[in-house]
């Protein structure tokens, strides 16, 4: 006889167990796990994010929402749009976007590498070295009207930075902040 106690445990036992599989599962198959930024690295994006103008911004691999949350109630009038394929990840962003009432956040759980850029004014990533040369090769070809880009510690390759923030962290990392518009090539 199943007992409410043994239930509980087993039910618990599942979840933990669906929740591992599903990041293990996206993890290994686009090949980086939803990592968040650090609390330092979000500060440099957000000083950086306000010197961007009052375009729409957009999240690539907005992961479980740390940075799209907090800029979506830092600048309620502008559009913040999140991209992200890992399923729990962007499950919990969404239940906390609804629990906040953030309007002007919407999240899709897509691949951002097939997306229209013409609507971002902003781009923001933390991804790592092969993601960012397929964005910058995307760019380059789609020549989309994105006027800037902000990298957390991974270069936009093909690009020069027009400024860096050296974040006071163990690994002195860098946050990249990119005019794309005046020096697409």
């Amino acid at each position: 006889m199943l007992t409410f106690d043994i239930f509980l445990t087993l039910f618990f036992a599942l979840i933990v167990s669906a929740v591992t599989v599903s990041i293990i599962y996206t993890t290994v198959s686009l090949g980086i796990s939803p990592m968040p930024s650090s609390n330092k690295a979000y500060l440099a994006m957000m000083q950086l994010a306000d010197e961007t103008g009052s375009g729409t911004i957009i999240d690539l691999g907005s992961g479980w929402g740390n940075f799209v949350i907090r800029i979506a109630k830092r600048y309620p009038h502008r559009q913040i749009i999140g991209y992200e394929l890992s399923y729990l990840p962007w499950l919990i962003s969404n239940l906390i976007k609804k629990f906040l009432g953030l309007k002007n956040l919407t999240l899709h759980r897509q691949n951002f590498y097939q997306i229209d850029l013409s609507s971002a004014s902003v781009l923001v990533c933390y991804l790592f070295p092969h993601a960012m040369a397929k964005i910058s090769d995307k760019l380059q070809q789609e020549q989309a009207g994105v006027d800037y880009l902000i990298s957390n510690n991974f270069a936009l390759p093909s690009f020069q930075a027009s400024k860096t923030i050296q974040l006071d962290d163990f690994y002195k990392s860098p946050v990249y902040l990119y005019k794309i518009a005046k020096i697409k090539t």
